[in-house]
């Protein structure tokens, strides 16, 4: 069925109610449509999309050749049909086009690079012990692995349109502001400004988002052309957030606190938790204290922060592979933990799907089927099961998520992007 023209930003006429769109915001408002189309149903003949569109096929060529002259677009291959002339498909290209995504998490700092086609064109995970190093260590690592990675960028032809800081915390979104990260301890940070002063007047725009957000959304693009609407993903990291996509839209909720799910107070020993408040769930399944039970031990390398994530999570992995009666005890106690809250949120929220994160998928084959038998054990319809899943982008999923989001400036407003010498 064909999809009407979307008319976004109408200007207010003078007797005050919405005006047609100028000339060029109607170009700028159909060259998005076309993008947006080709990213969400793959490539399409100028034919198809203007059936599909609705715009006229000497629109949508004139557009074609803009977005081409931008380079976000190119031909395909030829596509024969059974009768009459073949077919040259328009594709999303982009390749020149990135977003940057930057995780500032407790144990470490994620970066991502991606094209406007979804392509991964850079990526780094660097340990960073971010709860003791101090507020001004962090920031400066952080912007030095951004400007390493804007440089290598420019090296290879292609330009940052905008980058998007994911720290773990509540954000401020008017005012670009870390409203408070509790397991950082840090508390009304400008981030926005204090990152973008660090990178320099030429840097890009830089936006924050909250990390479990930003997750969630690059862990939702796997369904895209599919009927999943709403799901939730749980990070698994010191602090556990979710991402909530409902009727597929990201809740973020009239201040931005949605989510927060790692402070229901679940806890039954009723520890004081870094929010300051006491009985957080995620003081029971957050990393600590799954490594406070594979590693009793505080000498046990496990337990030292300064000692690369992925590493100590491979050694528990193995363990675990051993059937290390420690880890495995410590894996069945977070399992039953994790199905108290998650039967929860499957009250509240009623996701079709859970995806977990962070360390979580490292052993999901071990989590998961408990998971599941005991989420079972308390649902009330047998219609509203839910489907478990792990994530498959591990532990830069956030950055790819911030890296998405910043690629949107471009889909919303194409003309963003001069045109290709």
């Amino acid at each position: 069925m064909p999809q009407p023209t979307v008319d976004r930003g109408a200007t207010p006429s003078s007797t005050g109610f919405p005006g047609p769109l100028a000339p060029a915001e109607m170009r700028t408002s159909n060259m998005s449509l076309l993008l947006r189309h080709l990213r969400r149903h793959g490539d399409r003949s100028r034919a198809q999309l203007a059936a599909e569109t609705g715009l006229s096929k000497a629109t949508i060529s004139s557009l074609a050749a803009d977005l081409t002259e931008r380079g976000l677009v190119r031909d395909g291959r030829l596509v024969r049909g059974a009768v009459g002339r073949p077919g040259l498909p328009l594709t999303l290209d982009g390749a020149h086009v990135t977003g940057v995504g930057v995780e500032i998490a407790v144990d470490y700092l994620a970066l991502t690079a991606v094209t406007l086609s979804g392509i991964t064109v850079r990526e780094t995970l660097t340990t960073v012990d971010a709860a003791h190093l101090g507020l001004d260590a962090v920031l400066d690592r952080a912007a030095e692995l951004t400007r390493a990675m804007l440089r290598s960028l420019a090296d290879a032809d292609a330009s940052c349109v905008g980058i998007t800081v994911a720290p773990p915390g509540v954000i401020d979104y008017a005012q670009g502001m870390l409203r408070f990260a509790p397991n950082l301890g840090w508390r009304q940070v400008p981030l926005v400004a204090e990152f973008a002063a660090r990178l320099g007047p030429l840097a890009p725009p830089v936006r924050l988002e909250n990390d479990a957000k930003l997750a969630a959304l690059a862990e939702f693009a796997r369904f895209e052309g599919t009927d999943m609407v709403d799901m939730l993903y749980l990070t698994g990291e010191t602090g556990v957030g979710a991402g909530i996509i409902a009727d597929g839209r990201l809740m973020r909720g009239w201040s931005g606190f949605s989510g927060e799910v790692g402070h229901l107070p679940l806890d039954p020993a009723m520890t004081l938790c870094n929010c300051g408040r006491r009985g957080c769930w995620e003081l029971i399944v957050g990393l600590d204290a799954f490594l406070r039970l594979v590693a009793p031990d505080p000498a046990d390398p496990l337990r030292d922060p300064a000692a690369p994530l992925e590493g100590r999570l491979h050694a528990i992995r193995q363990r675990v592979d051993a059937h290390d009666e420690a880890a495995m005890l410590a894996l069945e106690t977070i399992t039953q933990h994790l199905s108290t809250g998650l039967s929860v949120l499957v009250d509240v929220l009623n996701p079709r799907a859970i995806v977990l994160g962070g360390y979580y998928a490292h052993f999901g084959d071990v989590i998961l089927p408990g998971l599941a038998e005991l989420l079972a054990q308390r649902r009330m319809d047998a219609g509203s099961g839910v489907e478990l899943l792990t994530t498959r982008l591990g532990m830069l999923a956030t950055a790819r998520g911030g890296a998405l989001l910043a690629l949107e400036d471009v889909f919303d407003n194409p003309s963003l992007v001069p045109s290709r010498p």
